[in-house]
């Protein structure tokens, strides 16, 4: 009850729940920056270089507090984050 997750991307909704559904993943909010993209102008995201826009894989952790208290920007997007390192910041935030 401490946390909720949320899961932005550049998909539609409609995509996001057909991916959550296949994957068997619940209890993700699914928010889509498809229109004016900015979440991922405000979080530094936003890749624009592409002949179709993504947003880069990153990983934020905000306390109750509205504080972002851990950021990761995956330099790669085919790579994964540090999920360990997320976790751990996640457990103190919630803490």
């Amino acid at each position: 009850d401490k946390v909720a997750c949320y899961t932005v991307s550049l998909d539609l909704p409609f995509a996001q729940g057909r991916f959550c559904e296949a994957e068997k993943i619940s209890g993700m909010h699914n928010l889509s920056d498809v229109h004016d993209h900015s979440f991922g102008k405000n979080y530094g995201v936003l890749i624009e270089s592409l002949p179709l826009k993504l947003l880069t894989r990153a990983v934020f952790v905000v306390d109750k507090h509205g504080v972002v208290t851990y950021a990761e920007y995956v330099p790669e997007v085919t790579n994964a984050p540090n999920y360990d390192a997320a976790l751990g910041a996640l457990q103190a935030a919630a803490a």
